[in-house]
C-alpha cells in the first residue's frame, strides 16, 4: 500500500466556458467536480496505475461528505480521512476553451484544532507500518504547525518508510530539514528555497539542505534528478499545449510507483515524465491520457550519469 497525505483536501469544481472575459456574465458549458488536493491527485494516478492506495488528511463540512462520497468511487484508493469541525475547502477552476487558459480560485482550508492535529497524527503512525511508501503533499491548513511536514518526515523515516515530500513555501523550508527521502519541487519553489534560479545549482543546494534525492519540475523542459546514486536529465520529444493542472502530481504518482516497484533511476524518470506529459494531454484536469502515456514513455528521453562505486 502507498499512502498518501494531504491536510489541505479540496474538492476540485471545473467550469468550462467558451471565452472567458473580465467582468463578464458566461454561460458554462461543463461542470466537473472530483476530490482534490495535491495528495488525493496523486492518490488517483496511482490507482490508474494499479496500485493500491490509502488517502489519509483532514476532511470536514458539507463540502467534505461530498469529497469522501466521490472517494468512494475510485477503485484501489481506501479512504482514512480524519473529520474536522471546520468545511473541507473548494477550489474552482475557469477553462477558456478559445484559448486554453486556467484561472484558478483557491478557498482557504479549514482551522484545525490541536485535538484534530493530535488525532491525525496517531492515525498516520497507524498507516506506516503497513504502507510501502508515503507521499506528503500539499499546503497547511490553518492551525497546523508550520514545521508539520518535518515532523512527519521524521515519524516515517523512524518506520523506516521512504518518504517524499512536495509543497512549498515555509512549510518546504521547514520540511527539508527533517530529511526526505525524495523532494520534488518545481522550479520557482526550489529558488525559493535556495535562492538560486539556476535549477541544477539550486537542485544541489536543496539537497544539502537535507534531502536525499531532489527531482525538479522543469515544466515543458521535463525533469531534473540529483539522486545519491547520480544525476539525470529526463524530456519530453516536444512541446506540448494543454491544460498542466495535475502534472506536477501525476510525475509524483510516476516517481512513487517506480520507487516501490525498485525500478533503477532513468525508467523512474522516464515514467514521471511520460505521466506529466499525458496529464497535460487529457481533456480532464487531473487525469492522465493512456494513449499519450504508453507512447510518451517510448519517446522520453533521459541523458545524466550514474555515480561511480
Amino acid at each position: 500500500m502507498i499512502l498518501t497525505v494531504t491536510l489541505n483536501t479540496a474538492l476540485d469544481i471545473t467550469y468550462r466556458v467558451p471565452s472567458l472575459r473580465a467582468g463578464a456574465s458566461h454561460r458554462v458549458s461543463e461542470v466537473l467536480e472530483r476530490p482534490g488536493g495535491k495528495g488525493v491527485n496523486v492518490a488517483r494516478v496511482l490507482a490508474a496505475l494499479g496500485h493500491e492506495v490509502t488517502v489519509t488528511g483532514f476532511s470536514g463540512g458539507p463540502t467534505g461528505r461530498v469529497l469522501r462520497d466521490r472517494l468512494t468511487e475510485v477503485p484501489c484508493v481506501t479512504d482514512a480521512l480524519v473529520p474536522v469541525s471546520g468545511a473541507t475547502r473548494r477550489t474552482v477552476t475557469l477553462v477558456d476553451d478559445r484559448t486554453g487558459a486556467t484561472t484558478h480560485l483557491n478557498e482557504p482550508g479549514p482551522h484545525i484544532a490541536h485535538a484534530e492535529w493530535s488525532a491525525f497524527q496517531e492515525v498516520y503512525e497507524d498507516l506506516l507500518p503497513s504502507a510501502s511508501a508515503v507521499a506528503l503533499c500539499g499546503s497547511l491548513p490553518p492551525g497546523v504547525p508550520v514545521g508539520a511536514y518535518a515532523n512527519l518526515v521524521r515519524t516515517a523515516r523512524a518506520a523506516r518508510v521512504p518518504v517524499l515530500l512536495d509543497t512549498s513555501g515555509a512549510a518546504l523550508r521547514r520540511g527539508v530539514a527533517g530529511r526526505p527521502d525524495l523532494l520534488k519541487p518545481n522550479t520557482e519553489e526550489l529558488a525559493e528555497l535556495t535562492g538560486s534560479h539556476e535549477p541544477l545549482r539550486a537542485t544541489q543546494d536543496a539537497r544539502r539542505r537535507g534531502a536525499g534525492t531532489v527531482v525538479a519540475s522543469l515544466g515543458a523542459d521535463g525533469l531534473l534528478a540529483v539522486t545519491p546514486e547520480g544525476r539525470w536529465r529526463a524530456t519530453p520529444p516536444a512541446p506540448l499545449t494543454g491544460n498542466p493542472t495535475g502534472a506536477g502530481d501525476a510525475a509524483v504518482a510516476g516517481l512513487l510507483s517506480a520507487l516501490v516497484e525498485h525500478r533503477p533511476w532513468p525508467e523512474r524518470l522516464i515514467r514521471a515524465t511520460a505521466l506529466s506529459a499525458a496529464t497535460v494531454l487529457s481533456p480532464t484536469a487531473g487525469d492522465f491520457d493512456h494513449a499519450a502515456y504508453d507512447r510518451f514513455l517510448t519517446t522520453v528521453t533521459v541523458t545524466g550519469v550514474a555515480t561511480a562505486a
